[in-house]
């Protein structure tokens, strides 16, 4: 089971026992791979994690949304449709949001204050993130969010664990 259709764009597919990486704008959801892991500054990622099932997925997304013309594919560069293309393979998978666990990573400041215009695409991107757990009925469990420091997010598909580092590599936290 994975997210890969040919009508979304951003969906990434993996073999048994590996290690996805996603780039902004890419989304996996599956259990074939071991380990998903991304890089953050302003874009946000969602983890999800089913324990009983032993599934997951996250989604890494560059903008809160957009206006799709009818007909285009999805995009998983736009949160909200990021968002619904991992709860459409949720419920291809049999099973439903409520029965996944949620983290919310990333949405720092990266532009500079000097710079003179402030687009806050980090803080926007939080609160679509927020916005689309609740909305779809996800158990949040652990959020860090803002500031201005890049973030690394790992998720392993093998026990749903966790880790997100801040800024150097040897600040990590464990969840």
């Amino acid at each position: 089971m994975h997210v890969h259709d040919p009508r979304n764009v951003g969906a990434v597919h993996a073999l048994p026992g590996q290690t996805v990486h996603l780039l902004a704008g890419q989304l996996y959801f599956g259990h074939h791979a071991t380990q998903i892991k991304t890089l953050l500054g302003s874009c946000v990622a969602v983890t999800l994690w089913h324990p009983g099932r032993k599934l997951g997925g996250m989604c890494h997304f560059l903008l809160p949304n957009r206006k799709r013309p009818h007909g285009t594919p999805h995009d998983g560069r736009y949160g909200d449709e990021a968002l619904l293309m991992l709860v459409e393979a949720i419920e291809r998978a049999g099973t439903r949001p409520q029965d996944y666990e949620a983290h919310l990573y990333g949405g720092a400041d990266t532009m500079p204050d000097q710079a003179g215009i402030k687009f806050n695409i980090g803080e926007r991107n939080i609160e679509q993130g927020w916005s689309l757990i609740d909305h779809y009925g996800f158990t949040l469990q652990a959020i860090d969010v803002g500031d201005h420091i890049p973030r690394t997010v790992m998720l392993d598909l093998r026990d749903g664990r966790v880790e997100m580092r801040r800024g150097q590599p040897n600040h990590q936290r464990r969840i």
